[in-house]
């Protein structure tokens, strides 16, 4: 089967699956109140230095302060006696303008990671304005390929000027023309900011391209072969677009007007569901558990239900390899990033512990998102680490439970009865007062009423105060309050 791009516009979003071979692999969302902001440029002002750190908070106005690190800052802000410098405090100082590029959006209570090091992509290449040397995808393999990228590359850059280019995976095989026009695009693009970067205006200096535009510069692959989208007007726009950049591929960009929602046309929509799902069932009968926090991820294998026919280890070793697969695929899904740590089940056939790496490896070699992979510790688990760029599908569709706070358990009725007692113990001894009102969940009072009505009754002579229960429906099973009548 075809690979495809569906593209799903509505007012207050955008929302873009990839499909592989009929099933969807990755799954990019934006929301018209809340649109990416990795590749803006802002001028902004220092606000602090930190030494300890060796970074640097930005103002830029946006609701929290970005972060910039000392490796992160080249061109103009270099300190020309000491441009390798690792202190921060030879670069930057507070209350200095700068003007930053963001690099990865705010995450959770942290603010947006930004960088002075600017970059400019398009098709084919990124353009750096402060880098010197060409250089190749490394996923680009030809030795020859990649002379021919460079020189390609190196005879365009002495005939106009600074800066450096890097050849993306796309450029593969791409003609000398199609490369060079690329390159004088983003030349001319660069040059465009100059004075509004000289102006000293703060605020936002350039815009990347909407989601639509991004997709089909950054994530199109010659196995694409069809982008379909549900807008007419995003259609023209991702036509003309095509038509300047990519022409070729014009043919392969269809508006879709089908009676049937386009992201019903592969259950995408039901795949979202299963995406913000804790468990995901395997075909075998195991399944894995994905538990996602602010320092890393972690993915426990189970055989659940799955015996197997032969022995104990050849079970085992069907699940993990199933599991690999279905991970490399929903850690694209999901989008998760940062460390992630794999609970294979334990294997003691080191041939099956290789065998599940490397269908773990090529499934993730087609993520364009860099990823690394470790070898299994001795404690059996896999480490890996995923660039984190963007929100998790969970961060960005999903809030804290407001009843647990995000934790995921509540306090048993039984535990709440208990911090009840104690609380009226505490009162009875500091205020004078003859009956007390307990205000509490119907599972609470139920509880009082049933199986902790005798130690209530036991707790009213003790203190020799009356104690009355009244439900309050809006309070959930941790919540209570003691009321002195």
């Amino acid at each position: 089967m075809s690979d495809e791009i569906l593209i799903n516009v509505t007012p207050p979003e955008t929302r873009v699956a990839v499909v592989e071979n009929g099933v969807v692999q990755e799954l990019f969302i934006e929301r018209t109140q809340r649109q990416g902001l990795v590749g803006n440029i802002y001028r902004g002002k220092v606000t602090r230095v930190l030494p300890g750190m060796q970074a640097a908070f930005v103002e830029i106005g946006l609701e929290r302060a970005t972060f910039l690190h000392v490796s992160d800052i080249k061109g103009g802000y270099c300190n020309g006696n000491t441009p390798h410098s690792e202190s921060i405090e030879d670069h930057l100082r507070e209350g200095q303008p700068i003007v930053v590029q963001i690099n990865k959006e705010p995450l959770g209570t942290k603010g947006a990671r930004v960088s002075t090091d600017l970059s400019f992509p398009s098709l084919y290449m990124v353009y750096m304005p402060y880098c010197e040397d060409n250089c190749v995808s490394q996923r680009i393999d030809s030795e020859e390929e990649r002379e021919r990228l460079i020189k390609v590359m190196d005879e365009f850059s002495e005939e106009n000027g600074s800066g450096a280019f890097i050849a993306r995976t796309v450029a593969e095989g791409a003609d000398a023309t199609a490369l060079q026009a690329d390159m004088r695009f983003l030349l001319k693009l660069w040059k465009s900011l100059q004075p509004q970067i000289k102006s000293g205006k703060a605020g936002l200096l350039h815009q990347d391209l909407s989601l639509g535009m991004r997709v089909l510069r950054d994530f199109y692959r010659e196995q694409v072969d069809k982008i379909r989208v549900d807008s007419r007007e995003t259609f023209q726009k991702l036509r003309h677009f095509a038509e300047e950049f990519l022409p070729e591929k014009v043919a392969l960009i269809e508006h879709y007007t089908g009676s049937r929602p386009i992201f019903d046309l592969y259950r995408i929509e039901e795949e979202i569901q299963k995406a913000l799902d804790r468990k995901v069932q395997l075909k075998s009968g195991g399944h894995l558990v994905f538990d996602q926090t602010e320092a890393m991820t972690t993915v426990d294998v189970n055989t659940g239900g799955f015996v197997g026919r032969r022995s104990l280890e050849e079970t085992i070793f069907k699940t993990n390899m199933e599991a690999a697969r279905a991970i490399a695929r929903q850690v694209r899904l999901r989008n998760l990033g940062g460390i992630i740590i794999l609970d294979f089940i334990d294997m003691q056939d080191e041939s099956h512990k290789q065998q599940v790496l490397n269908a773990l490896s090529n499934c993730l070699a087609k993520d364009y998102t860099r990823t690394s992979l470790s070898e299994v510790s001795a404690l059996g688990l896999v480490e890996m680490t995923r660039k984190r760029s963007r929100e998790s599908l969970e961060q960005m569709l999903c809030e804290p439970c407001s009843v647990c706070s995000g934790r995921g358990t509540l306090k048993t009725p039984e535990t709440t009865c208990f911090e009840i007692f104690r609380e009226i113990t505490r009162d009875a001894k500091q205020y004078n007062t003859r009956e007390l009102l307990v205000l509490a969940s119907n599972e609470v009072v139920e509880m009082f009423l049933d199986e902790a009505a005798d130690h209530l009754a036991e707790l009213e002579d003790f203190i020799g105060i009356r104690i009355k229960l009244r439900v309050e429906t809006q309070y959930s099973q941790e919540q209570y309050d003691v009321i002195l009548l």
